[in-house]
């Protein structure tokens, strides 16, 4: 099968296709199925109560043949004469019922599930349409149906004829038994040959189910394409993910500059990275990164922190790996602690130093203690 695109649709429903399906109303569905528990559950119940509704209805016969005269004549005694008579009939056949409600209930939706879907109220011109009706009419579904409805009417047909034959007997036997005696064999047979007759369908909804499930599946299989296409609207078309990403990034970096004043110190490589680090005594954490970032983004935090009077430090080895090993506002990794806790001590010590009018010692990159497996050369 191809769709107007010439493509052949090859692909299984994707859980979005399935989803929408559902919320039409298309589900698949087995009328053979619902007819077989429905038919199969009566003739359940008739087995089950029919026997007592059977004595029951009996005992209201035989009451109502035995009313006095007075009672014939009295409207109020008739009225309520009648109301204990469908009592009795309904107590009796209360089983039958509850049980046959239950199964009208359950076989529809045994293969599908339950579905409510207000799409699937509203009219549709298609429905009433007569070229639609007449190509339903000469489709697969319809000859599949077609053939159903020969099988149910010939497995039917077969067993009904069968179990005639098996009951012809005690049918005939019925007509010289007792009146209640009778009626009791009579629900009896009929309830045990309709069960049998009943049974004939479950060879038609075993069949049916499969062929059901087939159907609909080939019905929303999809093209390649469409997969495609259902995906990139799902998780979004790669120039507009491009896009959001680099919007994201832009936002972050805004916000991120703004922090770049608050910093103790930046460190710098010197031009192609700058990190920027706040240390609080006070609150026993490790230096955390308040911005970093290369080329441009490191030029830019250099000028805020220039701007502002925030220390630079050129420190290649220690600005690259802490651009590498790093997250905004996250603590600095343990193996950088004591490089980081060095460049404090001499930004200190150069504050110090710049109060008193003096000179600090220079802090050489050799004299930083930066670990192996943290160093980055800057290129991937």
């Amino acid at each position: 099968m191809a769709d107007e695109s010439g493509q052949e649709k090859t692909e299984d429903p994707t859980p979005k296709r399935l989803r929408e399906a559902r919320e039409k109303g298309d589900v698949p569905r087995s009328r053979e199925l619902g007819a077989a528990v429905l038919l199969l559950a009566a003739a359940a119940s008739a087995l089950l109560f029919g026997e007592t509704a059977a004595r029951l209805m009996a005992d209201m016969m035989v009451g109502n043949f035995r009313l006095e005269r007075d009672a014939l004549f009295d409207p109020a005694m008739m009225f309520a004469h009648l109301g204990r008579s469908l009592f009795d009939a309904l107590l009796g056949m209360t089983g039958f019922f509850l049980l046959v409600l239950l199964a009208a209930v359950i076989g529809p939706i045994a293969l599908g599930g339950w579905n409510f879907s207000g799409q699937a109220l509203q009219p549709k011109g298609s429905r009433i349409n007569p070229l639609s009706g007449l190509k339903r009419m000469f489709s697969l579904k319809a000859l599949v149906e077609l053939v159903k409805a020969l099988a149910k009417f010939l497995l039917v047909g077969a067993g009904a004829v069968l179990v005639l034959g098996l009951i012809q007997q005690q049918l005939l036997a019925l007509g010289a038994s007792d009146v209640l005696l009778a009626m009791r064999d009579a629900v009896h047979i009929v309830s045990w040959s309709f069960l049998v007759i009943s049974a004939t369908l479950i060879l038609i909804a075993v069949i049916d189910v499969p062929f059901q499930l087939y159907d609909y599946s080939k019905k929303l299989k999809m093209t390649l394409q469409e997969v495609k296409d259902e995906l990139k609207n799902t998780e979004g078309k790669p120039e507009v993910k491009g896009r959001i990403r680099q919007l994201q990034r832009e936002i972050a970096q805004r916000q991120m500059m703004t922090r770049v004043p608050e910093a103790d110190v930046v460190i710098t490589n010197p031009t192609h990275y700058a990190v920027a680090l706040k240390y609080d005594p006070e609150s026993g954490r490790a230096p955390v990164v308040l911005a970093k970032g290369a080329d441009f983004v490191a030029l830019k935090i250099r000028e805020l922190a220039i701007e502002h009077e925030v220390p630079l430090l050129s420190a290649p080895p220690l600005a690259r790996a802490l651009y590498r090993h790093t997250e905004l506002e996250e603590e600095i990794p343990a193996g950088l602690f004591k490089a980081v806790a060095q460049v404090l001590a001499y930004v200190y010590q150069l504050r110090e130093a710049r109060r008193r009018a003096g000179d600090a010692q220079p802090l050489r990159d050799q004299d930083l203690d930066i670990p192996d497996d943290l160093r980055f050369d800057g290129e991937e």
